[in-house]
């Protein structure tokens, strides 16, 4: 069996780290990914991916990503299911195991540059 995806696209908004209650260190990223076709009024639509990052991975995507900066993530597809008022729902997303900053040139330039 094989779980695996890659996607590219855009932060919604700049990743914020959370701490759990075990000290292990996370963020929730969400990646806007336009799709390759046009609506029927003649748009692009784009899906927007949950994407989940754990310690080292979160510390850094929090330290170089800003909202709207591109990225790349290899991770795995995970459905999990809860109870609200009886009824039980399902989140899918995506636990990243890489991260590649492909905007973080330009902010760096940008910092350097100002300095």
């Amino acid at each position: 069996m094989l779980n695996n995806v890659i996607i590219i696209g855009r932060l919604v908004q700049t990743p914020e780290i959370i701490e759990t209650e075990t000290g292990l260190k996370r963020t929730v990223i969400v990646v806007a990914v336009p799709r390759s076709y046009k609506n029927p009024d003649g748009k692009y639509e784009a899906d927007f991916i949950r994407c989940i990052l754990w310690n080292q991975t979160a510390e850094h995507a929090c330290e170089y990503c800003l909202k709207g900066d591109a990225v790349g993530i290899i991770g795995k597809i995970q459905v999990r299911r809860y109870k609200e008022n009886d009824t039980t729902r399902y989140i899918t997303e995506v636990i990243a195991e890489k991260i590649t900053f492909l905007s973080s040139f330009t902010h760096y330039k940008e910092v350097m540059e100002t300095n």
